[in-house]
Protein backbone atom coordinates (compact mmCIF):
# COMPACT_ATOMS: atom_id res chain seq x y z
CA UNK A 1 0.00 0.00 0.00
CA UNK A 2 2.81 2.22 1.18
CA UNK A 3 4.62 1.83 -2.49
CA UNK A 4 1.95 2.68 -4.52
CA UNK A 5 0.67 5.60 -1.89
CA UNK A 6 3.76 7.00 -3.23
CA UNK A 7 3.35 6.19 -7.17
CA UNK A 8 -0.20 7.94 -6.28
CA UNK A 9 1.31 10.79 -4.68
CA UNK A 10 4.01 11.10 -7.44
CA UNK A 11 1.26 11.29 -10.34
CA UNK A 12 -0.18 13.79 -8.47
CA UNK A 13 2.19 15.74 -8.14
CA UNK A 14 2.43 15.01 -12.00
CA UNK A 15 -0.76 16.37 -12.19
CA UNK A 16 -0.84 19.18 -9.95
CA UNK A 17 2.28 20.06 -12.01
CA UNK A 18 -0.09 20.23 -15.00
CA UNK A 19 -2.39 22.70 -13.17
CA UNK A 20 0.96 24.60 -12.61
CA UNK A 21 1.41 24.27 -16.54
CA UNK A 22 -1.75 25.57 -17.49
CA UNK A 23 -1.73 28.19 -14.96
CA UNK A 24 1.50 29.98 -16.43
CA UNK A 25 -0.53 31.81 -19.49
CA UNK A 26 -3.20 32.44 -16.50
CA UNK A 27 -0.60 34.40 -14.91
CA UNK A 28 -0.10 37.36 -17.47
CA UNK A 29 -4.21 37.71 -17.74
CA UNK A 30 -4.76 36.76 -13.66
CA UNK A 31 -7.32 34.10 -14.87
CA UNK A 32 -7.64 30.18 -15.36
CA UNK A 33 -10.31 30.92 -18.26
CA UNK A 34 -7.01 30.20 -20.94
CA UNK A 35 -7.31 26.30 -19.33
CA UNK A 36 -10.87 25.34 -19.50
CA UNK A 37 -10.87 22.07 -21.50
CA UNK A 38 -9.83 18.99 -21.86
CA UNK A 39 -5.58 18.27 -22.17
CA UNK A 40 -4.33 15.11 -22.90
CA UNK A 41 -0.40 13.48 -23.51
CA UNK A 42 2.14 11.42 -22.81
CA UNK A 43 5.20 10.79 -20.72
CA UNK A 44 7.68 8.97 -17.99
CA UNK A 45 7.86 7.76 -14.42
CA UNK A 46 11.42 6.62 -13.09
CA UNK A 47 10.17 4.24 -9.96
CA UNK A 48 13.67 4.40 -7.78
CA UNK A 49 14.13 0.56 -8.03
CA UNK A 50 13.54 0.12 -12.11
CA UNK A 51 13.61 1.39 -15.76
CA UNK A 52 11.20 4.11 -17.27
CA UNK A 53 7.47 3.65 -17.52
CA UNK A 54 5.52 5.38 -20.18
CA UNK A 55 2.16 6.87 -18.62
CA UNK A 56 -0.67 8.37 -20.50
CA UNK A 57 -2.54 11.22 -18.97
CA UNK A 58 -5.90 13.08 -19.55
CA UNK A 59 -6.80 16.20 -17.64
CA UNK A 60 -9.84 18.61 -17.67
CA UNK A 61 -9.88 22.06 -16.22
CA UNK A 62 -13.30 23.44 -15.04
CA UNK A 63 -12.53 27.16 -14.43
CA UNK A 64 -14.84 29.29 -12.00
CA UNK A 65 -14.81 32.38 -9.63
CA UNK A 66 -14.02 34.87 -12.86
CA UNK A 67 -11.56 32.85 -13.53
CA UNK A 68 -9.76 32.81 -10.35
CA UNK A 69 -9.84 29.36 -9.12
CA UNK A 70 -9.75 25.54 -11.22
CA UNK A 71 -11.32 22.13 -10.96
CA UNK A 72 -9.14 19.89 -12.03
CA UNK A 73 -9.86 15.90 -13.09
CA UNK A 74 -6.56 14.07 -14.09
CA UNK A 75 -6.63 10.57 -15.07
CA UNK A 76 -3.02 9.05 -15.93
CA UNK A 77 -2.09 5.29 -16.51
CA UNK A 78 0.67 2.62 -17.52
CA UNK A 79 1.12 -0.34 -18.05
CA UNK A 80 1.11 -1.21 -13.98
CA UNK A 81 -0.92 1.77 -12.75
CA UNK A 82 -3.60 4.03 -13.00
CA UNK A 83 -4.49 7.42 -11.32
CA UNK A 84 -7.61 9.66 -10.78
CA UNK A 85 -7.34 12.97 -9.08
CA UNK A 86 -8.80 15.80 -8.44
CA UNK A 87 -7.49 18.91 -7.43
CA UNK A 88 -8.87 22.47 -6.31
CA UNK A 89 -6.29 25.73 -6.95
CA UNK A 90 -6.80 29.34 -6.37
CA UNK A 91 -4.50 32.09 -7.69
CA UNK A 92 -4.03 34.90 -5.36
CA UNK A 93 -1.71 37.25 -7.54
CA UNK A 94 1.16 34.80 -7.91
CA UNK A 95 0.28 32.77 -5.16
CA UNK A 96 -1.37 29.17 -5.76
CA UNK A 97 -2.84 27.04 -2.86
CA UNK A 98 -5.30 24.35 -2.74
CA UNK A 99 -6.11 20.55 -1.93
CA UNK A 100 -5.74 17.53 -3.71
CA UNK A 101 -7.15 13.83 -3.92
CA UNK A 102 -6.30 10.98 -5.63
CA UNK A 103 -9.40 8.48 -5.07
CA UNK A 104 -7.74 5.36 -6.22
CA UNK A 105 -5.20 5.09 -3.10
CA UNK A 106 -7.04 7.09 -0.84
CA UNK A 107 -4.50 9.97 -0.63
CA UNK A 108 -5.13 13.74 -0.67
CA UNK A 109 -3.10 16.77 0.35
CA UNK A 110 -2.56 20.34 0.10
CA UNK A 111 -0.81 22.29 -2.82
CA UNK A 112 1.43 25.68 -2.59
CA UNK A 113 3.60 27.24 -4.87
CA UNK A 114 3.89 30.77 -7.12
CA UNK A 115 3.50 31.67 -10.55
CA UNK A 116 5.81 34.01 -11.57
CA UNK A 117 6.27 35.33 -14.92
CA UNK A 118 4.49 32.24 -16.91
CA UNK A 119 6.88 29.65 -14.57
CA UNK A 120 5.39 27.48 -12.09
CA UNK A 121 7.31 26.27 -9.03
CA UNK A 122 4.49 24.47 -6.46
CA UNK A 123 4.76 22.22 -3.73
CA UNK A 124 3.08 19.04 -3.11
CA UNK A 125 2.73 17.47 0.02
CA UNK A 126 1.02 14.49 1.56
CA UNK A 127 0.81 12.21 4.62
CA UNK A 128 3.86 10.60 2.66
CA UNK A 129 5.29 12.34 0.11
CA UNK A 130 6.36 15.72 -1.14
CA UNK A 131 7.36 16.80 -4.68
CA UNK A 132 8.61 19.72 -6.06
CA UNK A 133 7.15 20.45 -9.79
CA UNK A 134 7.89 22.81 -12.44
CA UNK A 135 5.63 23.52 -15.02
CA UNK A 136 5.78 25.47 -18.63
CA UNK A 137 3.07 26.38 -20.96
CA UNK A 138 3.12 27.65 -24.36
CA UNK A 139 0.33 28.37 -26.69
CA UNK A 140 -1.41 24.78 -27.06
CA UNK A 141 0.94 23.18 -25.18
CA UNK A 142 1.78 22.15 -21.11
CA UNK A 143 5.30 20.83 -19.92
CA UNK A 144 6.11 19.90 -16.64
CA UNK A 145 8.54 18.08 -14.37
CA UNK A 146 8.24 16.80 -10.99
CA UNK A 147 11.44 15.34 -8.95
CA UNK A 148 10.81 13.93 -5.71
CA UNK A 149 14.52 12.75 -4.50
CA UNK A 150 14.33 9.01 -2.48
CA UNK A 151 10.59 8.33 -3.37
CA UNK A 152 9.60 4.96 -4.77
CA UNK A 153 8.71 7.63 -8.23
CA UNK A 154 11.43 9.62 -7.58
CA UNK A 155 10.93 11.50 -11.26
CA UNK A 156 7.96 12.40 -13.94
CA UNK A 157 8.05 14.33 -17.13
CA UNK A 158 4.79 14.98 -19.70
CA UNK A 159 3.96 16.82 -22.16
CA UNK A 160 0.40 17.84 -22.87
CA UNK A 161 -1.90 19.22 -25.61
CA UNK A 162 -4.99 21.23 -25.81
CA UNK A 163 -7.80 18.81 -27.13
CA UNK A 164 -9.50 20.19 -30.02
CA UNK A 165 -12.80 22.18 -29.12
Amino acid sequence: MFRHGMFVLRLLGLSLLTVGVSIAPAYAQQSFNELAGSWSGVGSMKPSDGPRERIRCKVNYAVKNEGRSTKMNVRCASDAYKLELTANIDQSGSALSGNWYESQYRQGGKISGRNVNGLIEARIEGDTVAALLTVRTKGNRQSFAMESPGAWVSQVSIDLLRDSR
